[in-house]
């Protein structure tokens, strides 16, 4: 599991106009909140960047003035304008406590559709799992060496993992291979001369 060490320090004033004065001095307002305890503080960019600007999931280990605690990524706010931080919020990790988040799924093997030509086009990229902290992976996996032209996996194609409960549709389809136009028209051309000749044959 990748984990993230993040630095903050814990704000004394929760409040927009409090928030407003943090981020003129270049910091991004946090919450921390989980087990009926919120934590508000700050910290800065640096600290947050591998967690934020990555597709990967990842664990944070927030470090409050010396107490240290982890969490996981729940929400950032975004300025409309200029895409600057704007405020995050983190979820307090408990050991035996359930949590719902998202995780990439990646790809083993390699399709015989994609060897024949086609291209693998991916429709889902995050699944949305139930699980404790204690039994947390970064990723799940689907098999493709058996997809075909045309052909799709999907979410109950995904190998199960002990203790962790997938929530997103089983029919829905996670990538499929597509056929690509040259293929279809020379698939279209071969149909027509068959047929020709099944004509020419009859006649």
């Amino acid at each position: 599991m990748d984990i993230v060490t993040v630095k903050g320090e814990k704000r004394s004033n929760a409040g927009t106009k409090f928030a407003r004065a943090d981020r003129r001095a270049g910091l991004i307002p946090c919450v921390l909140y989980g087990n009926d305890k919120n934590t508000h503080f700050t910290t800065i960019q640096k600290e947050v960047k591998s967690l934020i600007y990555t597709p990967e999931f990842k664990i944070a280990e927030i470090d409050i003035d010396g107490e240290v605690q982890k969490c996981i990524l729940k929400d950032v706010q975004f300025h409309p304008v200029t895409d600057e931080i704007m405020h995050i919020d983190f979820l307090r990790l408990t050991d035996g406590h359930p949590v719902k988040v998202e995780i990439p799924v990646r790809f083993k093997g390699v399709s015989p559709g994609v060897k024949a030509g086609g291209k693998l086009m991916q429709s889902v990229r995050r699944i949305k799992i139930k699980t404790t902290p204690e039994k947390l992976v970064n990723e799940l996996f689907l098999d493709i060496s058996e997809l075909q032209l045309g052909a799709a996996v999907r979410v109950r194609d995904i190998e199960p993992v002990d203790g962790i409960e997938i929530l997103n549709a089983p029919s829905t389809p996670v990538a499929f291979v597509e056929v690509p136009r040259a293929l279809k028209s020379a698939e279209a051309a071969a149909a027509a001369t068959e047929e020709e000749q099944e004509a020419s044959a009859e006649a």
